[in-house]
């Protein structure tokens, strides 16, 4: 499917502004993030229908399929097809075959929300579980904070219409190598690692950045995908926490310009990592 047929990331749309200090109504026009129903289907099976922004469908398709455990390596997916469906897409995805044995065998159906990344899951064995990771040199904090100040101004969607995640890889230097954006925290880090894995970078170059809450699902795409750290700009979850100290993921997160809070593992030991250490 041509990319300029498929829905826009955003819509201008109409409405009213009420202003406080008079309470009167004027008309306005607001730019408004486009979510529509992404259905993943292998072969002929349909598998998850996930709401999500409608960009970066391929990638979206790699990285969900790597961290949902049905393949392991982008070259065990042949071909993704995108077609348009019910103001929404499906993601056609060829698995090489014996692939795609073992995920007939595994099938389940589920349907996923922006809020929730484990709809449908019946039991936790049927959770992804990541392996833990290998040991990595640590990043130093000041490619933390390099990165935090790239981050708002490399989020053009999320500029228009102020209600999109992000999830940024960035290297040790604190650059930001990629970034994809959805209404959806969960989509994001998939499309983001979707990405990589097409180009076949390599994990361990740099960290992830998610503007979002460190939940478990965060943190084990992040171990899936091999990433040594994960910086969120919210706060993490008790469970986020455990599952990052028992795969040996670092994981920093409340990071704002001026601080950042580390929960597990370590970053480089840095005799200055505010602000001005990343600004020089």
């Amino acid at each position: 499917m041509p990319r300029n047929d498929r829905p826009p990331a955003s819509r201008l749309t109409k409405a009213q502004r009420i202003d406080s200090a008079n309470g009167i109504a004027t008309p306005a026009w607001r730019e408004i993030a486009s979510e529509i129903p992404v259905s993943f289907i292998y072969g002929d099976a349909p598998y998850a229908v996930m709401m999500a922004s409608p960009g970066d469908a391929e990638d979206f398709a790699f990285g969900f399929s790597l961290t949902e455990g049905i393949v392991r390596a982008a070259n065990e997916i042949r071909s993704v097809r995108v077609a348009p469906r019910d103001k929404g897409l499906e993601l056609h995805i060829e698995l090489a075959p014996g692939r795609f044995r073992e995920h007939l065998a595994r099938r389940r159906a589920i349907t996923g929300r922006t809020s929730c990344g484990l709809c449908g899951v019946e039991t936790v064995e049927q959770l992804p579980q990541a392996e833990k990771l290998i040991p990595a040199p640590p990043i130093a904090p000041r490619a933390v904070f390099a990165a935090l100040a790239n981050l708002d101004r490399s989020q053009k969607i999320n500029a228009l219409t102020h209600a999109i995640h992000g999830a940024a890889f960035c290297t040790r230097d604190g650059a930001i190598r990629a970034l994809r954006e959805d209404v959806g925290r969960h989509n994001a880090l998939d499309k983001l690692i979707g990405a990589l894995i097409r180009e076949g970078v390599s994990p361990r170059e740099g960290f992830v950045v998610v503007t979002s809450r460190a939940s478990f699902e965060m943190v084990e795409k992040t171990a899936i995908f091999g990433a040594p750290a994960l910086v969120a700009i919210s706060a993490p979850t008790s469970l986020a926490i455990e599952r990052a100290q028992a795969l040996g993921l670092t994981l920093g997160a409340i990071a704002r310009a001026d601080s950042m809070m580390v929960f597990s593992g370590a970053f480089e030991n840095e005799q200055a990592v505010g602000p001005e250490a990343a600004a020089s």
